[in-house]
């Protein structure tokens, strides 16, 4: 059996989540075993409806009064006894920040070898596994031999989708906690306070770095955003900066995107950067600065001021909407 363990905030799963069921479907067909989904939290069974269509054939509802909120040592040792309880042989999360840490902590108490950030699994004398490693520069092939195996699924690998709709059992599992699991919780949100497409979800992200020179210098990149159809990140620089919301950072630290299009407007290219947009189907880049490194990986590039291009560029494109 491989449980699949799904983050949301209440209402909504979290997308990597249902990358990571796509591809552990596949795993459990290729394993020829079960595929079973976990949802943690009181508020969990909400969202459980949206995760019937995925291949799963069963949804454990792991249930306390005091998971309300992110806790990671008690969410670990619940999935543990969940382990314990279903005789799992498989555990798999998104690689989230979420997800590494929750995984981290049950690979320390089960004293289990975690493989992060994986990319391609086979089977063979246990499971043949590619990882990423250093943002994506590197492959490391590894294998896991355990009983029970722990992986987190890179981002962006798969696109979600759905199989055929088959009926789901929710079942409630209440595990036994103590009060030093829940000595690091989650205390409070900065909440993404924008509505409808979002950067995980937007088909075009116009991104801005250290080259828009100031909050006000944004203006023109929402300008350009709302005239195809896309929203708005931005770099390290801009949101320590102050210039837009953290909950709008695209990088290593930020949100991970993968856009048909990435616009980034005076953004150097760190390698930090690069991990966040590196799923993005085609990148256009705009910088002043012809020695910009994010030119090498960019599909498109314009040499010239992102002050003069972009006007340029919307009064364009108003010309034929």
């Amino acid at each position: 059996m491989i449980l699949g363990i799904i983050e949301h905030d209440g209402v909504q799963l979290d997308p990597y989540g249902l990358q990571m069921l796509t591809f552990a479907r596949d795993l459990s067909a290729r394993l020829n075993t079960s595929l079973e989904a976990v949802l943690i939290g009181k508020s969990a069974e909400s969202s459980g409806e949206q995760i019937k269509n995925f291949g799963i054939s069963k949804v454990h509802l792991i249930q306390h009064e005091r998971l309300e909120h992110y806790a990671p040592e008690a969410w670990a040792e619940s999935v543990i006894q969940l382990l314990a309880d279903k005789k799992a042989d498989l555990a798999v999360a998104a690689g989230t920040e979420r997800g590494n840490e929750l995984m981290a902590h049950i690979a320390a108490k089960l004293d289990l070898p975690l493989a992060s950030n994986c990319s391609e699994i086979s089977h063979g004398d246990g499971l043949e596994i590619t990882r990423l490693r250093w943002g994506g520069s590197l492959l490391e092939e590894t294998s896991l031999r355990d009983n029970v195996k722990l992986l987190t699924l890179a981002l962006n690998i798969v696109e979600a989708q759905e199989s055929s709709a088959n009926p789901v059992d929710f079942e409630a599992f209440t595990p036994t906690l103590e009060d030093k699991d829940f000595r690091v919780q989650l205390s409070g949100r900065e909440e993404n306070t924008a509505e409808g497409v979002t950067l995980k979800t937007a088909s075009l992200v116009v991104g801005g770095g250290r080259g828009v020179g100031s909050a006000e210098g944004f203006k023109v990149l929402e300008e350009l955003a709302e005239c195809l159809g896309g929203v708005v990140g931005g770099s390290r620089v801009a949101t320590n900066n102050g210039w837009r919301p953290h909950t709008q950072q695209v990088g290593l630290t930020g949100n991970r995107i993968s856009p048909k299009l990435y616009i980034a407007c005076g953004i150097s290219g760190a390698i930090q950067h690069l991990v966040g947009c590196k799923a993005a189907k085609n990148i256009l880049v705009i910088n002043v600065d012809r020695e910009a490194p994010f030119f090498s990986k960019a599909d498109y590039g314009v040499l010239g001021d992102l002050h003069e291009v972009v006007p340029a560029l919307i009064s364009e494109i108003k010309k034929v909407q």
